[in-house]
């Protein structure tokens, strides 16, 4: 096949990913001119359908946009209405809102890793095929999945669209006794996401860089889940990753002052920018941004795995080795499931009261893809006049066509025999992979099209 003329190269569906869309490759001359993400889905208008509603209704109705992340959802819608109503939830409530996101967390990166990305890595079109090959990697990340779906269970009423969380709190906390059988079963798969980042870290990784900025929340002390301060660490000219300096915060009230969305013509989804930059947010962006706040045995697993020193700000830049990123995250979230589970006393009740009042709120939290920010404009009686979210996906679509770009344009220049069409597929898919998109939260992949010039 020659890199000249014009070609068309169409897929009816991107396997493993959340969603569907549509890629376009403009090849001219032997470079890659422009790469399009085009994400068709129909938009689902989840922010009109909040106007009208009641300050009280936001979380279970966010919680529908994803059925994988569902609790970034309802946590950001919390912490929007709390912060218009001046309501802070802090103490066993707070705890507890963390434990149910460290499940999200759990469950999240162990489907994508072991069921959606590995498979890449491996050879092998699916998980269906990798488990023929090696049952017990997939097995191992079912029984790491389900410790995850345990926790949203039993703070949630329901693995997925939890329907326990509301405003202010939960419904019904938890007897200590019943989180006694989910630390018996956390302490069992810790020893299988050790594994995992094992397995990962020995796989074959492309020499790849991105140079985007990094967004991730901040909270000093601890590894940002369900809180923090935005925090943005600039790219660097030399492309360096060894320890970077100090990143720079603003407040979650400003972040659209900082973060704006465009329509684009190619996309149901908004396209971001941060500061007028392409920007990454997601676990590469946590990793360097609060690696030094990793438990102890998640930052050796780093270590070990070839991911440098957390404790020394080391940043990892390479867009195919967030894998095993993902799979330190999870240590670190089993980690912090048993230290709040061991720890846990039953709060006096189940929520604080949330009251209305005439106000705007915003809310930021951390969905196992990244930053996810809400807003919310409260009248006097909690009816919603307005509301606002950006999702992480459609922050990141910038990044991810610049890295299908450079990924392409890598394989272009390489000598020997060209590109067909089933090898650029296969490669495009693995790039998006790297960021395991929610194409439904930003507005579903893949129908690709090359054009040759």
């Amino acid at each position: 096949m020659s890199h000249r003329g014009s070609r068309v190269l169409r897929l009816e569906a991107l396997a493993r990913v959340e969603g569907e869309g549509a890629l376009h490759l403009h090849v001219h001359d032997g470079t890659v001119a422009e790469a399009r993400l085009r994400i068709y889905e129909p938009p689902r208008f989840f922010e009109a359908f909040l106007v009208g509603r009641g300050h009280t209704e936001p979380p279970d109705i966010t919680a529908r946009i994803c059925g994988i992340c569902p609790v970034a959802y309802q946590m950001s819608a919390c912490r929007a209405i709390e912060n218009a109503c001046g309501v802070t939830v802090d103490g066993a409530l707070a705890q507890l809102r963390r434990l149910l996101y460290c499940g999200e967390w759990i469950e999240s990166h162990t489907l994508h890793i072991h069921l959606l990305h590995a498979p890449d890595f491996l050879g092998h079109p699916s998980a269906v095929e990798l488990a023929r090959d090696d049952r017990a990697a997939v097995e191992r990340g079912l029984r790491i999945k389900q410790a995850g779906n345990a926790v949203l269970e039993q703070l949630g009423g329901r693995p997925i669209h939890p329907v326990n969380v509301r405003v202010g709190g939960f419904y019904r906390t938890p007897a200590p006794r019943e989180l006694r059988p989910l630390a018996a079963r956390l302490r069992r798969a810790h020893e299988d996401a050790l594994e995992t980042v094992r397995w990962v870290a020995g796989f074959d990784f492309p020499d790849a860089a991105s140079d985007h900025d990094l967004l991730a929340l901040s909270d000093p002390g601890r590894y940002a889940i369900d809180s923090g301060t935005p925090s943005v660490l600039a790219a660097r000219d030399d492309g360096d990753t060894g320890p970077s300096p100090a990143a720079r915060a603003f407040p979650v009230t400003d972040f659209e002052q900082h973060v704006h969305e465009e329509q684009t013509p190619h996309s149901t989804a908004l396209t971001a920018t941060l500061d007028g930059r392409r920007f990454l947010t997601g676990a590469l962006a946590r990793f360097a941004i609060n690696g030094r706040w990793l438990h102890p045995a998640a930052a050796q697993a780093a270590r070990e795995a070839g991911l440098g020193d957390p404790a020394a700000g080391t940043v990892c830049r390479n867009p195919f080795r967030s894998i095993v990123v993902r799979a330190v995250e999870v240590v670190h979230a089993i980690e912090e499931a048993l230290r709040i589970i061991d720890a846990y006393e039953p709060p006096p009740r189940p929520a604080v009261a949330v009251r209305p009042h005439e106000r705007t709120g915003t809310g930021a939290t951390e969905a196992p893809r990244g930053l996810l920010y809400h807003r919310y404009v409260l009248a006097a009686d909690g009816t919603l006049s307005a509301a606002r979210i950006i999702p992480p996906t459609a922050q990141n679509q910038s990044a991810i066509e610049e890295d299908l770009r450079r990924t392409v344009q890598a394989r272009l220049d390489r000598p020997g025999p060209a590109a067909d069409d089933e090898e650029l597929t296969t490669l495009c898919e693995r790039a998006i992979r790297n960021h395991d998109p929610c194409i439904s939260c930003a507005a579903h992949f893949l129908e690709l099209t090359v054009e040759h010039t």
